[in-house]
């Protein structure tokens, strides 16, 4: 912005009105778009997308956690060519039926 004290306006009537004009629909979007950064909505909307964006976060790294894990378990579980290792999911078999039986005698006797 020009110092108007030393320097002279050589602008037309004409001219300072526009500027003006301009200056003031400046003024008037800059403050519109205040008016909508700090409303409560847009605020709540915004804290809803952070939310969102982290769960979704969260939650695709657990997705890919568990995928590897249960990768991981197929590869003790199976061989290379798709054949099932018998002789390691014959005892895992066993301690599932014996937890689930333990699990099930256990609520039995609580409510008996």
């Amino acid at each position: 912005m020009a110092d108007t004290s030393s320097t002279p306006d050589t602008r037309t009537p004409a001219q300072i009105e526009a500027d003006i004009k301009r200056r003031r629909e400046t003024l008037a979007e800059t403050l519109d778009e205040i008016g909508v950064r700090v409303h409560p909505k847009t605020i709540v909307g915004d804290a809803k997308a952070k939310v969102v964006s982290h769960v979704d976060n969260t939650l695709g790294r657990a997705y890919v956690g568990a995928n590897r894990v249960v990768g991981e378990v197929k590869g003790q579980l199976v061989t290379e060519d798709g054949a099932p290792r018998l002789e390691r999911i014959v005892p895992v078999a066993l301690v599932v039926v014996g937890v689930v039986g333990l699990l099930a005698f256990g609520a039995r006797r609580r409510r008996g």
